[in-house]
């Protein structure tokens, strides 16, 4: 489209819709993906904010002959998310729940509400809608329907287009259709007395259908798990019709969901799980059938690469206490029941059986709910375990979503797996092995020629596996970019014809999603990486010693989208503020892929457009743990920050930041009460913003009289350490600011019989990092790790009680600096000083009592110290004082992130960002609850977003005497 046509179909979006319109290259470039192998940037991006939105877009993309493309979480496997469209992303404004019928076990929603959230709201009903695939927490309702997802429980409760009872669609012609089921008699005088193009809709299509009865039938495949294609086998054996049946796994090729109403299922009442473990994946995949007479309501298998992955996986390691030894395969069997000693009974039959058949070396019986619930967290984690490979070779998704009898499964993978053998290619796999539906993926490199002639190669032979076993080559994933070019090969001419009059009929100007299904283009068009692909050599400070390099770090993100979850966890915060796409995880890891090869503008990695981007990440690292790739965005952010300051130069308030310790040594002491006092006046706060930025509506941190190191000194005697010697480390918080924090973490080791050495090493370089001073940061930090270490040779542990100083020192300095042995001695020797007291509780060097003035205490985890560390230890400590009642909140990232919630342009995120779960969570604590938050800048942002002055964890406990 040239020029002018593009200017004018932007203005009309933008007169006629209250909806973002955005047309910018940034938003283009980030929508450029999905969660699949391809590429293509759109025409433009809408977010409608109602179904008026909508109908006008199609009808204004019409009037200009513009093709459409509807979007969920863009978690399509398939390549259906992507396409020279213009996109329409229902997920940030058309989200909502529209009515609930709990007695009735309906629902009715827009298409953009994710599937948990659903599922959340539905909850307290004791009902649940039943398809459940993987990406649940961040897929929408729309793109479940558009695939006709499925999911682990399909065994029992079929595919999405067995619960969806009435859908509203738009056309591409601005046409708005309602679809419910309707007998044949209803069908017919609906045929006639209805408006004329919903009348030539159902009149039509009964015609395609009586038509070709005969031939549909044959050509459909007769497994559970089918949808290739249109789903014309739906109206071949019944005289009741509901076109809404067509329209689910449509992809968006027919029309365009406004609204859906759903069918419900009751929750169960009680589940078990029976963890079979398999020295041989082929002799897991063999027990099936048997594990199937026993009638569970789920069996899922997960190779080695994904348990190995597991393993190592910051987020799912501590979830793997399930596994026994190190199996080559595990199937993971679930029963349902209605007590709890029916399912268990279920399950041990199941284990006793296996034994006496000799299948499997181990199989565990799990009936606690969180030992459950951590099982299944790695099964939903799979496929991005599986992505998490390093290097550029992949596990790639082309042929992982075929279905075949699950009497011919094992023969299927077998054969697979020795053609891929064959061309020396690995291979990785997950899922339902219930429903023959394994997801097959060989591991390959597509920059190069030799591994796409691979996936052509294995997809045509797997294709004709397919056919002759009389499987599905679409299970669950969709047909998209990938399989649709194999359709006309699958169904025939005669049958693809008629899924072409299909496609006429409903969209007879071609407008809505072309690619995929009908006349789609080869399967390796438009690869995002092909042989004109070319990885970089970039210029860094970090040496990415996990990942490989900076291009590799950036290149880990896959676009499975686990960022755009917003029930629980920690990332994306910025997203969950804003819903949008480029101020996700994935949309910030896409925009520096696409910087760095040179695809965004001619500023590559010092980009002005690209800092429009990451200027909104808070360097939470909850996508270092919680992201199934661990891709670390907060690294990447402040090596883009560093190269932009090169470019760009450096803003007063950015040296201010950097060198805030320098202030706080500088200030604190007899200074400190006049620098305070100034910092209140309201004059003096707006000056301030007005020269820096800093917002005066935010009290700044207020200076110690004393500094904490003066205090250290000062004192009359101290432990005779009894139990050891530990280093403490002094952080600039601690020394300036907040100096109780520095005296009760002496009274607690002290207490627990501890000789306290305070470190005196430098500080950790927390500000300079965050703010992109790398350079500084790697000549200082150095310095302060080899000041560490002096303590460590001689056998030391150095605690941290800041968790941000802890990452610093034991996941950043160690990266950014050249002596790696000096960066590992630090990273295993540091430790937040609740795990130092748990490790040596339970070492047996720790045997003491505790006690706290405290009964209540609630918990806010910072963000650094849930993505490394964990919140376990300081619960599992206060647990054992008599009395004390110990909670934690789901809360997320505060919002304050260091110097972010002091920035005038981001006050009001930063306090929306805690508004979301932290501030409700304080505020609706039960009376005398203490707040307890480890890291400084929570602390500030709970006084100034709630009034509460929450404490470190270190001031509310002390050690007794020894027993």
């Amino acid at each position: 489209m040239d020029a002018s046509r593009h200017q004018a179909l932007e203005d009309d979006l933008r007169k006629q819709i209250r909806g973002d319109v955005c047309f910018d290259e940034l938003t283009r470039a980030v929508y450029s993906t999905d969660a699949s192998i391809y590429q293509i940037k759109p025409l433009g991006v809408i977010a409608p904010r109602d179904e008026d939105d909508v109908v006008a877009v199609v009808r204004i993309a019409g009037e200009h002959n513009v093709s459409i493309l509807p979007r969920g979480g863009g978690t399509s496997l398939g390549g259906q998310a992507v396409g020279p469209s213009l996109v329409i992303d229902f997920s940030k404004y058309m989200n909502a729940i529209i009515e609930v019928n709990a007695s009735e076990r309906w629902v009715r929603v827009q298409p953009g509400l994710v599937l948990d959230e659903l599922n959340a709201a539905l909850a307290p009903h004791g009902l649940h809608f039943a398809p459940d695939p993987a990406t649940s927490n961040r897929a929408t309702i729309g793109g479940i329907m558009g695939n006709n997802s499925s999911g682990t429980k399909s065994i029992i409760y079929g595919i999405t287009s067995d619960h969806v009872l009435e859908t509203k669609v738009v056309l591409s012609d601005g046409a708005v259709l309602e679809f419910k089921e309707l007998p044949q008699d209803q069908y017919e005088k609906r045929c006639e007395d209805t408006n004329a193009r919903e009348r030539e809709i159902l009149s039509g299509f009964k015609r395609i259908i009586e038509s070709n009865r005969t031939e549909i039938a044959q050509a459909f495949p007769k497994v559970m798990r089918r949808v290739q294609g249109y789903n014309l086998d739906s109206f071949t054996g019944t005289d009741s019709w509901n076109l809404s049946k067509l329209m689910v796994g449509s992809e968006g090729t027919l029309g365009v969901f406004l609204e859906a109403k759903l069918n419900l299922e009751p929750l169960p009442k009680c589940k078990t799980l029976c963890v079979v473990h398999f020295s041989d994946l082929l002799e897991a995949i063999r027990t099936v059938a048997a594990i199937l007479e026993h009638h569970p309501s789920a069996v899922e298998v997960m190779d080695a690469d994904v348990l190995v992955g597991a393993r190592g996986n910051l987020t799912t390691a501590s979830l793997c206490g399930f596994l026994e030894g190190d199996p080559a395969a595990i199937l993971i069997v679930e029963f349902f029941g209605d007590t709890p000693q029916e399912v268990l009974g279920k399950a041990e039959r199941l284990a006793g059986d296996l034994r006496e058949k000799q299948m499997g070396y181990a199989a565990p019986v799990i009936s606690e709910p969180t030992e459950q619930a951590k099982v299944w967290a790695v099964r939903k984690n799979g496929l991005g375990l599986m992505l998490a490979m390093k290097g550029d070779r992949k596990p790639v998704a082309f042929i992982e979503d075929s279905c075949v009898p699950v009497d011919v499964l094992p023969e299927y993978i077998g054969k697979i797996l020795s053609f891929c053998k064959q061309r020396g290619v690995g291979v990785a796999m997950y899922a339902h092995a219930s429903v023959g539906t394994i997801h097959v993926r060989p591991v390959l490199d597509l920059k190069t020629q030799r591994d796409i002639d691979n996936l052509k190669a294995i997809a045509d032979y797997a294709f004709d596996l397919i056919k002759s076993y009389g499987g599905s080559w679409s299970g669950e994933h969709g047909d998209g970019r990938v399989r649709s070019p194999y359709l006309e090969r699958y169904f025939g001419p005669h049958v693809y014809g008629v899924l072409k009059e299909v496609k006429q009929l409903f969209d007879p100007r071609g407008l809505m999603n072309p690619g995929p299904i009908i006349d789609p283009p080869p399967i390796d068009r438009d690869l995002r990486y092909g042989t004109k692909y070319k990885t970089p050599e970039v210029s860094t400070f970090y040496h990415y010693r996990r990942d490989g390099s900076f291009a590799a770090a950036v290149e880990m993100c896959t676009g499975v989208g686990a960022c755009r979850q917003d029930l629980t966890g920690t990332m994306c915060p910025s997203y969950r503020a804003t819903r949008d796409e480029k101020h996700s995880a994935r949309g910030r890891t896409n925009a520096l892929r696409l910087a760095m090869t040179g695809q965004l503008d001619s500023d590559g990695l010092s980009s002005q457009t690209l800092y429009e981007v990451m200027e909104l990440c808070l360097g939470c690292k909850g996508c270092k743990s919680e992201c199934p790739s661990n891709v670390d965005v907060g690294r990447l952010k402040c090596e883009f920050l560093q190269k932009y300051r090169d470019a760009h130069g450096v803003p007063l308030r950015e040296r201010m930041i950097a060198n805030s310790p320098l202030m706080g040594r500088m200030i604190s002491g007899w200074k400190a009460p006049i620098v305070n006092l100034i910092q209140r006046i309201a004059p003096y706060r707006w000056v301030l913003e007005k020269v820096t930025g800093f917002d005066r509506r935010r009290p700044l941190p207020t200076y110690a009289r004393q500094p904490f190191v003066k205090w250290f000194d000062g004192r009359a005697t101290s432990a005779n350490g009894s139990t050891g010697k530990v280093v403490l480390f002094d952080d600039t918080y601690m020394n300036y600011h907040q100096t109780q924090v520095g005296v009760s973490a002496v009274e607690l080791l002290e207490s627990c019989g501890y000789e306290v050495i305070l470190a005196r090493a430098g500080c950790c370089q927390r500000p300079r990092i965050s703010r992109g001073f790398l350079r500084d940061a790697k000549l200082h930090g150095e310095k302060t790790l080899r000041n560490l270490d002096a303590y460590i040779s001689g056998g030391l542990k150095v605690v941290v009680c800041e968790p941000g100083c802890a990452s610093a020192l034991t996941d950043d300095l160690p990266d950014l600096i050249d002596d790696d042995q000096l960066g590992e001695r630090i990273a295993q020797n540091v430790l937040m000083i609740d795990e130092f007291l748990w490790g040596e509780i339970e070492a047996g060097r720790l045997d003491r009592e505790f006690t706290s003035q405290f009964e209540r205490i609630l918990i806010h985890g910072h963000c650094h110290q849930k993505s490394f560390y964990g919140t376990t230890f300081m619960k599992d400590i206060l647990d054992r004082v008599p009395g004390v009642s110990v909670t934690e909140v789901d809360s997320g990232c505060c919002g304050m992130a260091g110097a972010f919630g002091y920035e005038k342009e981001h006050y009001d995120m930063s306090l929306e960002i805690g508004q979301q779960r932290l501030f409700p969570a304080i505020r609706n604590r039960p009376e005398a609850t203490t707040v307890v938050a480890c890291g400084f800048s929570c602390r500030h942002q709970i006084a100034d977003g709630t009034g509460v002055k929450a404490k470190h964890w270190v001031e509310t406990l002390r050690a007794t005497a020894p027993r």
